[in-house]
């Protein structure tokens, strides 16, 4: 009795107050929402699934500008003989020299590293539209498995309902001496199965609308969604070339990698330090110029062991490169094949298998109320139209999920 009366108060209190349409959150708003749609919301400079990549983006643009940079020119400062014994005691015998010196970058460092900036900026570019084309990819999933909740908490509501009007009927149908007292028990114990069932209906629709708010940052915990599923009207056919965002990224990473070879390799080229200054002789009172070149000797490191590195990181992220365009393809064909089965089976379940069981457990329902049909013969019809019904959502929210990944797979 517990578990009914529990049952009713879920009912009661979902049909208690009404949501108005202005109170539905639609697909288009859920995305704006998470700042991944077309309309501008305040909503998305909050949410850290947005702002994270792009200043990590941002970043990576800044590494370019420190890229473009030369070396700082150096200033030194000497002061010689001083402090000696004889005739360099004091600072009588000083010189002082102040110099200003300036490095040289040879073999190309600096081209070398602002191209290996530039490769890493368009990485990282295209990793924060890979966050945020999966951010928009988890909203539409999300949103999808919340229609699908709702749809079924709306059936268990109705399930329900109708077994509770069995029931009373088996109790008058008991009551006239035409049907046993077990048929009023096996109606109850109906009764009661839906009941526990809508329960855990409630409680899934709940955990799929908190599922949705929390891809952005709002104080709304429990958004109402649409009755329906979202029209979602994926591409069938994949991307021109290499234009699909998941290999433009294995391309930028193979491109990245390939300058960090010849940024290694220009490290290896020794860079000479030109100075020039003048110098002051206290004893003399008199001043001369100076000039002087400083040069590495490369005899034991060449960079060689970064260089070495850097090849073996091309070859592997080569053949990474490879192995996404396979998986990509490949995802690809899976997730259209299903999405074309699944929109098939949703065709063929709503057009007639469900027609016909709602049909058929019309017809059973009269006959029962006017004491022909037995309530097992109910509750048979029942159970298939409800089955139909049950296979009718998986199958729309299969094909709305294949459908989100088929958008995200196709994003450029």
């Amino acid at each position: 009795m517990r578990c009914i009366a529990l049952a009713a108060a879920l009912i009661a209190a979902s049909t208690a107050t009404p949501i108005s349409a202005q109170d539905i959150v639609t697909l288009d708003e859920a995305l704006a929402r998470a700042g991944v749609g077309g309309v501008e919301n305040t909503v998305s400079a909050e949410n850290p699934r947005v702002y994270g990549p792009q200043a990590e983006a941002e970043a990576a643009r800044a590494a370019v500008d420190q890229a473009r940079l030369r070396p700082n020119p150096e200033l030194s400062f000497e002061a010689e003989n001083i402090a000696g014994s004889g005739a360099f005691s004091g600072l009588r015998a000083t010189e002082y020299t102040l110099a200003i010196g300036q490095q040289l970058e040879l073999g190309g460092k600096r081209s070398a590293r602002i191209e290996s900036a530039r490769r890493s900026a368009d990485f990282a570019g295209l990793q924060s539209e890979f966050a945020l084309s999966q951010l928009a990819l988890n909203v539409r999933e999300r949103y999808v498995a919340a229609v699908a909740a709702g749809q079924r908490l709306a059936l268990a509501q109705e399930i329900v309902e109708r077994n509770r009007e069995l029931a009373r009927i088996a109790n008058v149908l008991v009551e006239v001496g035409r049907e046993p007292p077990l048929r009023a028990m096996r109606a109850e114990a109906t009764l009661a199965e839906a009941e526990a069932e809508l329960q855990a209906a409630a409680a899934d629709d709940r955990a799929a609308r908190q599922a949705l708010a929390a891809l952005w940052v709002s104080g709304e915990t429990t958004p109402s969604v649409a009755d329906a599923f979202p029209n979602l009207s994926p591409p069938l056919a994949p991307p021109v070339s290499d234009d699909a965002l998941p290999l433009r990224i294995a391309g930028a990473r193979t491109a990245f990698a390939q300058a960090e070879i010849a940024r290694e390799r220009s490290l290896g080229v020794p860079d000479p330090t030109l100075s020039a200054g003048v110098r002051r002789f206290e004893e003399s009172n008199d001043q001369a110029f100076v000039v002087g070149i400083s040069i590495p000797l490369p005899f034991r490191n060449r960079n060689q062991g970064n260089i070495a590195a850097a090849e073996a990181q091309y070859r592997a992220t080569s053949a990474n490169e490879a192995i996404a365009e396979a998986d990509y393809r490949l995802e690809f064909e899976r997730a259209r094949t299903l999405f074309l089965a699944a929109e098939t089976r949703v065709e063929t379940l709503s057009r007639a298998s469900l027609p016909q069981a709602e049909e058929a457990l019309r017809l059973v329902e009269i006959g029962y109320r006017n004491g022909r049909f037995p309530l097992i013969e109910v509750l048979a019809a029942a159970e298939a139209r409800d089955a139909i019904r049950e296979n009718l959502i998986q199958a729309e929210e299969s094909r709305g999920l294949l459908a989100a990944r088929l958008i995200w797979l196709t994003a450029q």
